[in-house]
């Protein structure tokens, strides 16, 4: 049979080499070596790379790009970005919203990231951003997956109309139920709120992804509570915990309780090293803590760990770009994970890890799943890591959607080659 699209002689993540990826009807229909049948489109891999699509598992679409509205945060803190977010709220409009948030989605397709989960605050009654995002959700469908969780950002008790606005963002279509349990007035009220919110979701049959603990207090333990209720409920293998900064602050003795607890649930967590470790420790002086959660250890737990991007250029990050290896690179120095598997995890936590917390259907490179994936100027995850390497075609159920050109230096060095490539040393691994 003639295949659609055919990818030749690719290096897998798991280290098979010299295999072809053949796509028929947005799927793909093979991966094996030597495979002969005629395609409509072919790609050279030249041994590089393939690998599934990047996952970003926490992000904030509806304040993406928004940096300098209305202010700058001049303090680089949480606590300012969060209230310069209440003053640009009541500014927002649909349109401009939407429009960043497809400029974002552009980048992220050029990047080889092609799977969102997007936190979207409901605290605003308008409920501006939930439409947008919902709009782009739609719009982007065809070359992205945008999944959206209803986000309290100012606490779900804690302001007022939250708990009616989550509903009816729940009923509009957003797909999770998030929460900020650390936000609440008391410890009490974090909580009631994480009760309440894990209720809903099972009531509804939806997935649970928490903002937990993104604190640098040791007693900010909301995350215990988040286990407790994912037993209570059955809602095992549906709930994730993002940040979890607190539990680098923790004594030892009460980690190793926590981390089984969280293990029996089959809770998820998500870190993201790049505002982790920018936001936390801000008011130490020295020395001064990294501010990421425990990721070896809950790896080691048997936990899925994957790590997200949380902002672009908005009033809590003035940097970023969509780049998952970017932010891969962040966690494995942050987590100190430089032994090869580690190294290796690292790269999982931005694609298969991150997949299967989102809950992806027909995700990988195996027969029958979606033809989604990207061809890195790398020949192995590490170095993909180690470069930020360039994504030279993203394909998306079977149809290119990006290309970008290899990246060559030109050198004007007596004796020395001309041109040279940044995987031109290539070690092992």
């Amino acid at each position: 049979m003639a295949f659609d699209l055919l990818l030749r002689n690719a290096s897998l993540p798991d280290g098979r080499q010299g295999i072809d990826i053949a796509c028929q009807g947005g799927r793909i229909a093979a991966v094996e070596a030597g495979i002969t049948a005629p395609a409509g489109w072919v790609i050279e891999a030249g041994g590089l790379l393939v690998s599934p699509p990047f996952v970003d598992s926490h992000f904030h679409m509806d304040a993406t790009l928004s940096l300098g509205l209305p202010r700058l945060n001049r303090s680089g803190t949480l606590l300012e970005g969060i209230a310069l977010w209440g003053e640009l709220k009541p500014l927002l409009t649909r349109a401009a919203v939407v429009e960043r948030a497809l400029r974002y989605c552009d980048l992220a397709v050029a990047q080889g990231l092609l799977a969102i989960r997007s936190h979207v605050d409901i605290c605003d009654d308008r409920l501006l951003a939930v439409e947008a995002l919902l709009e782009v959700r739609e719009r982007v469908r065809p070359y992205l997956d945008l999944q959206l969780v209803a986000f309290p950002q100012d606490g779900y008790l804690r302001a007022p109309g939250a708990v009616r606005n989550l509903e009816r963002a729940l009923d509009a279509g957003v797909d999770v139920v998030g929460g900020i349990p650390h936000f609440e007035r008391s410890m009490a009220d974090g909580a009631t709120s994480v009760r309440m919110l894990c209720e809903i979701a099972a009531a509804r049959g939806l997935r649970v992804d928490m903002h937990c603990d993104e604190s640098d207090d040791p007693l900010s333990r909301h995350v215990e509570t988040l286990a407790y209720e994912t037993q209570r409920l059955g809602l095992h293998g549906r709930v994730a915990g993002s940040h979890l900064t607190s539990m680098h602050s923790m004594d030892n003795y009460y980690v190793s309780k926590l981390i089984a607890l969280m293990a029996e649930a089959g809770l998820a967590a998500i870190a993201n090293p790049l505002i982790n470790i920018t936001l936390q420790g801000r008011h130490d002086t020295y020395p001064k803590r990294r501010g990421m959660t425990r990721v070896p250890e809950l790896r080691a737990a048997g936990l899925t760990v994957a790590f997200g991007q949380d902002c672009v250029m908005d009033p809590w990050y003035p940097l970023g770009g969509a780049d998952m290896l970017d932010v891969a690179h962040m966690g494995l120095h942050v987590a100190q994970m430089t032994g090869l598997d580690a190294m290796r995890a690292c790269f999982d936590a931005v694609t298969t890890d991150a997949a299967r917390i989102l809950g992806l259907e027909g995700y990988g490179l195996h027969p029958g799943a979606h033809a989604d994936f990207v061809l890195l100027e790398a020949r192995t995850p590490v170095e993909a890591i180690r470069l930020r390497a360039t994504r030279l075609a993203v394909v998306r159920r079977g149809r290119v959607v990006a290309e970008t050109a290899p990246r060559t230096t030109r050198l004007t060095l007596p004796g020395r080659p001309e041109a040279l490539s940044p995987a031109a040393y290539a070690p092992p691994g």
